[in-house]
């Protein structure tokens, strides 16, 4: 009876050590409110922005220090900020289209992140995968990260999310209604 009380009471001990030493990983939740997501995307005769809004996302720090994440866009939202009135009006009807996004099928695109490699102070090489269209790719990007913010430019090619429309890569004779397969997002988080 002795013996298993003692076995008891270290057990009890080293899982009270364990606990201790182990740390919390801590869920920071994005302000949706107060971050941006902006894009821009180009065609041989010019280009066109606008903004996506984010509908949910978070970070996972461990000891102050980046581990994960996980963000997902509302794709339902897009919009072009470079044109006004029926111009606009139809830019937006196109890209909420099958031609483009499909978002009546595909409201969202998801990003989670899998890996992060600390780069230097307040910068992270992050790779994940993300989700467009229901098609998944890997990415990688640098970002930059302060206490209550974290920001990020990144090249998305549209085209492995099955994003075809104009692309010369899939289309020959386009002439100037080529639209290039890469565009841009700039990110800027808030939380």
């Amino acid at each position: 009876m002795k013996m298993n009380v003692l076995k008891g009471a270290l057990a009890t001990t080293i899982i009270l050590s364990l606990v201790a030493f182990t740390t919390a990983i801590e869920k920071k939740k994005v302000n949706i409110k107060e971050s941006s997501i902006t894009w821009e995307g180009e065609k041989l005769t010019g280009s066109h922005e606008g903004t996506i809004d984010l509908k949910d996302g978070y970070f996972l720090m461990e000891d102050g220090e980046l581990v994960g994440g996980e963000f997902t866009a509302d794709m339902t939202s897009i919009n072009v900020t470079d044109l006004e009135g029926d111009s606009r009006e139809k830019l937006m009807g196109h890209l909420r289209s099958d031609d483009f996004f499909g978002v009546d099928t595909h409201e969202t695109a998801t990003f989670v992140i899998n890996t992060v490699a600390k780069k230097k102070d307040n910068v992270y090489g992050i790779s994940g995968d993300l989700t467009i269209k229901g098609k998944t790719n890997p990415i990688a990007f640098d970002m930059e990260m302060n206490e209550n913010s974290a920001t990020t430019n990144l090249t998305i090619d549209r085209t492995k999310y099955d994003v075809r429309y104009g692309s010369n890569t899939f289309f020959d004779n386009l002439g100037d209604k080529t639209i290039y397969d890469e565009f841009d997002l700039a990110i800027n988080l808030k939380f």
